[in-house]
C-alpha cells in the first residue's frame, strides 16, 4: 500500500475513533476505564483474580435482566415490572415443589406464570393503549401483591430440600468461569443474533425509530408489543433461577429494593437511548461493567449503603441528561409522550 492509502486509512481511524469517543457510549467507556484505574490505586485488593472474577459475577445477574430491559426499550417500551415477575414466579415455583407438584413441574408453572405476566402486560399496553411505565408500574404492584397473597406467605424461599443438583448449578464453574458469567455471556450472544439477524430484531429497532412508519409498512405492532414483553418477562424468570441458584433462595424484598433502578442505569449508562430506535448488546456489557466496577468499589471501600444509592441516582439522573441530549425527543415522541 502506499504512504497516501496508509494516511488516509488512519485518518479515517483517528476520525472514527474522535467521533466514538464524543459519543454517550465512548464517554462511558472512559469514564468506566477511569474508575478502574482509580480503584486499582486506592484499593491493593481490586486487581485480584478473585475480585475481578466476583466482581462480574455479582452484575451478571444485573446485566441478565438488562438484557430483557434493552429488547423493550429499543422497541420504545420500558418494563418496571421485571423484579416483581422474578421473585414471584421463582418463589412460588419453590412454594409448589414443597407442596407435592415435582421440582420440574413447579418450575414450569414458574416459566408459565411469567410468560401470562407478559401477556397480560402486553395486552395492556398493544390494545388498552396505556403507556408502558404506568402499564408495567401498575403490573409491578399487581404481580406482587398477588404473589404475597395467594402464592407465598415468607419473603425468603429457599431451594426445595432434595434438589442440591439445583443448588450446585450456581456454585459451578465453565472453564475457570462461574455459570452465571456463562450465563450472562450466552444471552448475550442470543440476544445479538436476535436484534441483527432476524425480521423480529429489525421491526423492533423499526418500531423504536418510527411507530407510525413501522405500521405502515406492514410490522405486527400489537403482536410485536406482546412479544417483546412476554420474551422480558422469561428473560427476569431465568434470571431469578440463576440467582435462586446462587444464593440457594430467593427473596422477595427485592421487589422493594433498588434493583430496578439499577437496571435502568445499565441500559441507560450503556448508551441506549430511552426514545428507542437504537442500541447494541455491547450497550449493555459496557453499562454492567461500568456499574459493576462502581459498586464493587464502593464496597470496597465500606461506602454507606445510603450514600451508594445516592451515587447511583446522581449517575442515573446525569445519563438521562446525556441520552436527552444525545437522542433529543423527536416529534411523534413529543405528540405520544413519555414512555
Amino acid at each position: 500500500m502506499s504512504q497516501g492509502g496508509i494516511s488516509t486509512g488512519s485518518s479515517r481511524f483517528f476520525l472514527a475513533a474522535q467521533r466514538s469517543l464524543r459519543s454517550q457510549e465512548g464517554i462511558v467507556l472512559i469514564l468506566a476505564a477511569a474508575a478502574f484505574t482509580v480503584f486499582s490505586f486506592l484499593l491493593p485488593s481490586f486487581l485480584s483474580a478473585g475480585n475481578l472474577i466476583a466482581l462480574v459475577r455479582s452484575v451478571s445477574i444485573l446485566g441478565i435482566l438488562a438484557l430483557g430491559m434493552a429488547l423493550v426499550v429499543i422497541a420504545r417500551g420500558i418494563d418496571v415490572s421485571m423484579i416483581a415477575t422474578m421473585v414471584v414466579s421463582v418463589a412460588w415455583a419453590f412454594v409448589l415443589a414443597r407442596t407435592g407438584y415435582s421440582f420440574n413441574a413447579a418450575l414450569l408453572i414458574g416459566c408459565l406464570f411469567a410468560l401470562t405476566a407478559g401477556l397480560g402486560i402486553g395486552l395492556l399496553i398493544a390494545y388498552g393503549e396505556v403507556a408502558p411505565i404506568f402499564a408495567t408500574l401498575a403490573a409491578g404492584s399487581v404481580i406482587y401483591g398477588l404473589g404475597r397473597t395467594f402464592f407465598f406467605q415468607l419473603e425468603m424461599q429457599n431451594v426445595p430440600p432434595g434438589n442440591e443438583w439445583f443448588a450446585e448449578i450456581g456454585r459451578a464453574s465453565f472453564l475457570g468461569l462461574p455459570i452465571t458469567i456463562v450465563a450472562f455471556a450466552i444471552l448475550c450472544l442470543l440476544l445479538h443474533g436476535v436484534l441483527t439477524r432476524t425480521r423480529f430484531g429489525w421491526q423492533l429497532y423499526a418500531m423504536g425509530s418510527n411507530p407510525a412508519a413501522a405500521r405502515t409498512t406492514g410490522a405486527p405492532m400489537r403482536p410485536m408489543i406482546i412479544a417483546q414483553y412476554m420474551i422480558s418477562a422469561v428473560v427476569a424468570y431465568l434470571a431469578g433461577l440463576i440467582l435462586a441458584s446462587s444464593a440457594s433462595a430467593i427473596n422477595a424484598r427485592l421487589f422493594n429494593s433498588t434493583m430496578i433502578y439499577d437496571i435502568l442505569l445499565v441500559v441507560v449508562l450503556g448508551g441506549i437511548g430511552l426514545n428507542g430506535g437504537n442500541g447494541r448488546v455491547r450497550n449493555v456489557i459496557l453499562g454492567t461493567v461500568f456499574v459493576g466496577i462502581l459498586l464493587n468499589g464502593m464496597t470496597i471501600l465500606n461506602i454507606d449503603y445510603t450514600v451508594q444509592n445516592l451515587v447511583k441516582g446522581l449517575v442515573l439522573l446525569l445519563a438521562i441528561i446525556a441520552d436527552s441530549v444525545v437522542n433529543p425527543r423527536d416529534e411523534q415522541t413529543s405528540q405520544q409522550g413519555d414512555l
